[in-house]
Order: C-alpha cells, then structure tokens, then sequence
C-alpha cells in the first residue's frame, strides 16, 4: 500500500454502499468512522503509516474502500525530524485518501498532547499530536508552541526535565550541569538565576506534573528566532557604524 501524492485524489467510483464498520481481516477488531487505523506500508522496512478513518464503503463485490486523512511522522514532513519531536509524535495533515480495507493491519489511540504526557503507561498504540500539517506547504498550525529551559525548545515528553522551585521553569539536566541519574535522585531544584535571588518566593500553587500541564508559555519558538535574528541584524549595524574610517 502506497500514500497517493498530496493534492492528488484516488479515482471514487459509483455504487458503493457506506458501512457503519469494517472488521479488520485475520483480527475480531472492529474499525468506525473517527477512529485511528495503522495501514501496511508499501516498504516492509517502514513502521506502519497511521490514519483517521473518514469514511467506510464497499461496492458490489463486498470490496471495502476507507476514506482516510494521514497522520505524518516528524521525518515524513518538509521540515524533518527535531530535537523536540517525540518518538510517538504525528502531525495530523491535509492529506486524504482512499485505501483498500485489506491495507489496515490494526487499531492505535492518537491522544492530545497534555492526554499523552498524562498516561502513566504509554503502548504500542499509543501516539499523540500537538501540530496540523500542510503537506504541500510544510507549514504547521498552530506555528507558535511554549519553549522551556535555558536552551529554549519545545517541550519533548521522551525527555526528563526538572522543576525550579522559584521561576517554576522547566530545564533538561544537561542543560544545568547534571546527569539524568542525578536529576532523578532530586527531592528540590533551584536554578542558577533562582539560586542567586535571596528573595525567592515559591508559589503557593506548587508544581506541575509536566510542562505539557504549566499554563506559563515564556516564549513561541518562532517569536524567539525572529528576535535573535533582529538583534543580530542591530549588532552587525552597530558594528558597522563604530568602525573605524580607513587611512589615506
């Protein structure tokens, strides 16, 4: 099985009959309308692709035809894979199909983003999505997310991030000079801005359980590149303006 092109509709015939489900061959798993599918990839190699099934029909023959919008992985996109993608991440795109029935090897859960970061066991099944993704364009919606720590990225539940006591900020061991094993071993944590203020005060809120549930957004990752490029720009300025005139 092989994802048409985007933009690209598969050829609908007449005559068909819509079904309120379809029973996945060789399983009892029964698949509806708005539930998540994994499909046979058209390279044995690849993890299976994962869809939202739109729409169930069969024609004369009994042969069954799903409607379905492709989730895409982070390597699949025009941007590529990021630090801040998970390993479970999908993007939910613009891209609809029609796939036999026969493609459909099994049934999977995309959960939110803060409904992810909540499981306490994450399945085989499990995945989750935070961005819509244009698969023409390569652009994403919403194209503004909350960044934490001191290297100032997006928030990845694979990874371990620990909770000042005083700004209530989020930061990745590496990033304050500890190993995750270390981080793990913490009962508090006070980062280096915090620790220097004799006047912190801790919240009397207490602490989230990730950042996915912190209601503090300190910057959108693209804000922040285009104020990095503008300061850029006014320091090269400046450079240029005190520099001093050549001799003759």
């Amino acid at each position: 099985m092989a994802k048409t092109r985007p933009g690209v509709p598969s050829k609908i015939k007449t005559g068909r009959k819509e079904l309120d489900s379809y029973t996945i061959k060789g399983t009892n798993k029964i698949v509806r309308a708005g539930e998540c599918v994994l499909m046979r990839p058209s390279d044995a190699g690849k993890p299976p692709y994962v869809a939202r099934v739109e729409k169930i029909e069969a024609d004369a023959r009994n042969n069954v035809k799903v409607h379905c919008r492709w989730y895409y992985r982070p390597e699949e996109s025009l941007g590529g894979r990021r630090q801040f993608h998970g390993a479970k991440e999908l993007f939910l795109s613009d891209h609809f199909d029609v796939q036999s029935g026969h493609t459909i090897e099994g049934k999977c859960i995309v959960h939110t983003f803060k409904n992810y970061t909540r499981l306490e066991n994450v399945g085989a099944e499990d995945y989750y999505c935070r961005f819509e993704y244009k698969a023409a364009t390569g652009a994403f919606t919403p194209d503004r997310v909350a960044v934490y720590c001191k290297c100032e990225m997006p928030y990845n539940p694979d990874d371990l991030m620990v909770q000042c006591e005083g700004c209530k900020d989020w930061y990745h061991p590496g990033c304050v000079g500890m190993t995750i094993e270390e981080a793990k071993k913490l009962d508090h944590f006070v980062c280096a801005e915090c620790s220097s203020d004799d006047d912190v005060k801790k919240s009397q809120n207490g602490f989230t359980a990730s950042p996915a549930d912190d209601v503090k957004v300190r910057f959108s990752l693209f804000s922040h590149l285009m104020y990095r490029c503008f300061i850029t720009l006014i320091t090269l300025a400046c450079t240029a303006l005190c520099a001093p005139l050549p001799c003759h």
